[in-house]
C-alpha cells in the first residue's frame, strides 16, 4: 500500500476506541478537483462495533466517507489507496479525480498495441522500490548499460574548442548538413598545447564521414557518401523503418532475443500485426529462439522468407559474436531470399578474436546490408549523442531504386543533422589520441567482464559472452528471470537485468552489465560471491 499523501486524514478517539466512545475523523481540503472518500475497517472479532460484517451506512462524522466493517485482508490493495493505522482500526482512504477533457482526435492504434512498458523503466521502478523498503541499501547497479567512465579530455577539448567557436563570429555556424558536416575551427589561441594543436591541425582536414570511412571501413570499399552521421543508433533504427519498404515484415534475428529498440519500433511504425499472447509476440515478427547449444546462432534452413532481418553483433544481451562463417551464411540467406540485413555494430570495438567487425567485411554484404554503429559504447557518448549509419550505394529496392535516395529525403525530412559540438567530439575520437583513449576504456570495461564471470564461475554457474561485449549472460537452469532479478536485489542490493525482459528465449538468464566504476564491480562481486558461496 502507498505511504498517506500530504494532508491525509488525521483520526482521534478515546482510548478504547473502537467501541462505542465517540470518535471523529478530521478532514483536510480535498485536492484541488479531487474528492477524498475513506473507509473504516474493523478486524472481524473487534467488540461493540456498531455495524455488521460486509454492512455499509452512511459515516455519521462525514458525509463524504463511508463506515465498513470488513476484515483487512479483504480490502483490494491498489496503488492509488492509502492507508493509515489507528489502534486496531485501520483507515483506508483515497483521492478520486474527475474524468479529464478529451480531444476528438483519435489514438494511433499502433501505440496500443505496444505491449506492458520498457523494461528498464520496469527495473528502475522496482529498484525505487526496494530503496522505499530498505532506504539505507548501497545498490549497485549492473542493469542498464549506460557508460560510467569520463570522457577522455583530448574528446571534451574538441568539444569544448567546438562550443567556444560558436560564441565568435569566424566560428559560428548554424543548421549543418544533414547527412554531417565539416567541422569549422577558429584560429588556434596562443595558450593551446602542442597536443591540441596537433589534434585541430589534424582535424582541420578531415570530415567526419571521412574519418569515419578511413577508420572502421578501411579497404571495405565504403566511401563518406554511404555514411549518415547521426544523433545515435536507436535514433536510426526507427528512422529506417520510415519507409514502409523497408518494414512490411520483420523477422528478428539477433541471436535469440527481442530489443525493443527493433520491436517498438516497428510496432509503432505500423509494420507488425496484433501481440499474440498465446506465443509472446506480434505478427510479422519471428524471434528465432538461440541458445548455447547451436551457438547463439539460428539454423537459418529453418528460417521463411523475410524481408527485413535485425542483426546485433556483438549481441545485446547474450554478449555472443558472429563468426565469419555465420556472418557469410547470413549473407547468403538475405541474398537468396532478397532480404535487407540491418546490422547493428554498437559493441565492435569490443571484439577480440577475428569476429568481423562489419558486415562489410563480407564479400557481397554491400548488396543486401545496413550498417548502424555508435560512439555511445566507444567514447562514453551516450549523453553526448552521436552515431552513424551505413548504407551503400549498392543496396536497391525490389525495382532497382538505391535504398540510400530514400533514406537521404527520410534524414533531411526528420532530421536537421547531428549536433556539431558533438560532431567535433566524434572527429576526435578516430585521430591516434582518440582511438587511443577509446581502447583504453574499452579494455577497462572488459577486464570489469573478466571479473563478473571469474565470480560466476567460481559459484558454479555457466555464463556467457563476455568475451567481446560488455555482457556477461548468466544461466539461472530452472529459475524464473525475474525472480533471479529480485533475489539478487533484495539479498546482495545488486540490480541485473532479467534475460525474459528481453523474449521468451531469455527466461532463466540474467544480463549483467560490466559498465560500472571498478570498485563497485568488486564490491557486487563481493555480495554475489556472499549470496550464492
Amino acid at each position: 500500500m502507498a505511504a498517506a499523501p500530504a494532508g491525509a486524514p488525521a483520526i482521534t478517539a478515546s482510548s478504547s476506541f473502537p467501541s462505542s466512545s465517540p470518535f471523529s475523523l478530521k478532514y483536510p481540503t480535498a485536492p484541488s478537483r479531487r474528492t477524498m472518500r475513506f473507509f473504516l475497517v474493523f478486524p472481524m472479532d473487534t467488540p461493540n462495533c456498531d455495524t455488521l460484517p460486509g454492512h455499509r451506512r452512511p459515516a455519521t462524522a462525514d458525509p463524504r466517507g463511508e463506515c465498513l466493517s470488513l476484515s483487512a485482508a479483504s480490502v483490494a490493495r491498489r496503488p492509488s489507496v492509502h492507508e493509515q493505522k489507528y489502534g486496531c482500526c485501520l483507515l483506508i482512504f483515497s483521492y478520486s479525480c474527475p474524468e479529464a477533457y478529451k480531444t476528438s482526435v483519435p489514438r494511433n492504434a499502433n501505440m496500443a498495441k505496444l505491449q506492458a512498458g520498457y523494461l528498464f523503466p520496469e527495473i528502475a521502478r522496482r529498484r525505487a522500490a526496494h530503496l522505499l523498503k530498505f532506504p539505507d541499501a548501497k545498490i549497485i547497479s549492473l542493469g542498464i548499460g549506460d557508460t560510467t567512465e569520463p570522457i577522455s579530455d583530448f574528446i571534451t577539448n574538441a568539444m569544448a574548442e567546438r562550443a567556444h567557436a560558436l560564441s565568435t563570429i569566424d566560428g559560428y555556424s548554424g543548421y549543418g548538413a544533414e547527412q554531417g558536416e565539416k567541422v569549422q575551427l577558429v584560429a588556434l589561441s596562443a595558450t593551446s598545447n602542442a597536443l591540441h594543436r596537433e589534434m585541430l591541425c589534424w582535424l582541420s582536414m578531415q570530415k567526419l564521414r571521412a574519418a569515419i570511412a578511413a577508420t572502421y571501413y578501411a579497404d571495405l570499399g565504403i566511401e563518406d557518401s554511404d555514411i549518415f552521421v547521426s544523433d545515435g543508433a536507436k535514433c536510426d533504427i526507427s528512422r529506417l523503418q520510415v519507409p514502409k519498404e523497408l518494414a512490411s515484415s520483420l523477422l528478428s534475428l539477433q541471436f535469440m532475443l527481442k530489443l525493443f529498440a527493433y520491436v517498438d519500433s516497428s510496432v509503432i511504425m505500423g509494420q507488425t500485426g496484433s501481440y499474440q499472447q498465446d506465443v509472446q509476440k506480434y505478427g510479422n515478427i519471428e524471434y528465432m529462439r538461440c541458445n548455447p547449444e547451436n551457438g547463439f546462432f539460428p539454423d537459418l534452413s529453418t528460417v521463411p522468407q523475410t524481408d527485413i532481418i535485425f542483426f546485433c553483433s556483438p549481441n545485446n544481451p547474450t554478449g555472443a559474436a558472429a563468426s565469419r562463417d555465420q556472418l557469410t551464411k547470413l549473407v547468403k540467406f538475405a541474398k537468396d531470399n532478397g532480404s535487407i540485413i540491418i546490422y547493428d555494430s554498437a559493441y565492435a570495438m569490443y571484439i577480440s578474436d577475428d569476429s568481423p567487425k562489419s558486415i562489410f567485411e563480407i564479400p557481397g554484404a554491400k548488396e543486401v546490408a545496413i550498417e548502424t554503429a555508435s560512439f555511445s559504447k566507444y567514447a562514453g557518448f551516450t549523453g553526448v549523442r552521436l552515431g552513424w549509419t551505413v548504407v551503400p550505394k549498392e543496396l536497391r529496392f525490389s525495382d532497382g531504386h538505391p535504398v540510400a535516395k530514400d533514406f537521404n529525403r527520410i534524414v533531411c525530412t526528420c532530421f536537421n543533422g547531428a549536433s556539431n559540438i558533438a560532431q567535433a567530439g566524434g572527429l576526435a575520437c578516430p585521430c591516434p589520441e582518440g582511438l587511443k583513449a577509446m581502447h583504453d576504456v574499452v579494455g577497462f570495461y572488459k577486464e570489469n567482464t573478466e571479473i563478473i564471470v571469474d565470480t560466476f564461475t567460481s559459484l558454479g554457474f555457466n555464463v556467457y559472452g563476455a568475451k567481446n561485449a560488455p555482457y556477461v549472460w548468466v544461466h539461472f537452469p530452472g529459475r524464473n528471470s525475474w525472480d533471479m532479478f529480485a533475489e539478487i536485489l533484495e539479498k546482495a542490493n545488486v540490480v541485473t537485468t532479467p534475460g525474459s525482459g528481453f523474449g521468451p528465449g531469455g527466461e532463466g538468464f540474467v544480463r549483467v552489465s560490466a559498465f560500472g566504476h571498478r570498485d563497485n564491480i568488486i564490491e557486487a562481486a563481493r555480495r554475489l560471491k556472499q549470496l550464492y558461496k
